[in-house]
């Protein structure tokens, strides 16, 4: 599933590196191998505090900005995470997201931060919470910070393309069953048209909350 999300992340456009940040802990060594195979660098920090783990990537990296995706985002539309860096950079936004509010299907979420508002967040964040989640503390100071978040219409955020449950993976599994043989660079509006024509597929992970973000 990840060398697939990575796949995919390979043709943003907009980005000039893609970094796999994970655990340093054993049971992340398959993920730091799959890295090797693919050529694809790997960062490994902390279990539980992430925010460092990030911090020190991106500082490793020497990034100016950077953006954030999770891993269980397998249907990840890299032309989304281009319209949100483009969104990001021409308004001179210190922290921009597509996800708060959520107008895209559950899965397709992407944020984007300056390197400067990341080291504030890491220098100042002291609430465990914060150190997990990386961005809640960038996220209560909109004073401090510029923050932005594109949306979409119409509202698609009912749907849900993202990986927490086995009828999640189910439903992702049969997405690419019938787009990746003929079109491995499927985007989200052929997952939209797949779904108009197949409706059962919705049903296969229907039922669950979506994530809230703080």
């Amino acid at each position: 599933m990840m060398s697939l999300q990575i796949e995919r992340l390979q043709r943003c456009e907009l980005s000039d590196v893609l970094v796999v940040a994970t655990s340093d802990l054993r049971e992340d060594d398959e993920i730091a191998h799959l890295c090797v195979s693919m050529q694809v660098p790997c960062f490994r920090g902390s279990l539980d505090d992430v925010l460092d783990r990030y911090y020190r990537c991106a500082e490793l990296h020497e990034a100016d900005h950077l953006i954030r995706l999770t891993g269980d985002c397998p249907l990840i539309d890299p032309l989304l995470v281009d319209d949100l860096i483009r969104f990001y950079l021409s308004n001179g936004y210190d922290y921009s997201s597509n996800c708060r509010p959520p107008t895209l299907p559950d899965g397709l979420d992407a944020e984007v931060m300056s390197f400067s508002a990341l080291s504030a967040a890491w220098r100042e964040a002291t609430d465990l919470y914060d150190r997990e989640h990386v961005v809640p503390f960038i996220i209560r100071n909109p004073s401090r910070f510029n923050l932005g978040n594109l949306t979409y219409n119409p509202n698609l955020s009912n749907l849900r393309w993202t990986v927490d449950y086995p009828r999640d993976l189910l439903f992702v599994e049969k997405v690419y069953e019938y787009l990746y043989p003929t079109k491995p660079e499927f985007g989200f509006r052929d997952v939209l048209n797949l779904l108009s024509e197949r409706s059962e597929l919705t049903d296969l992970n229907s039922g669950f909350m979506r994530n809230s973000r703080i």
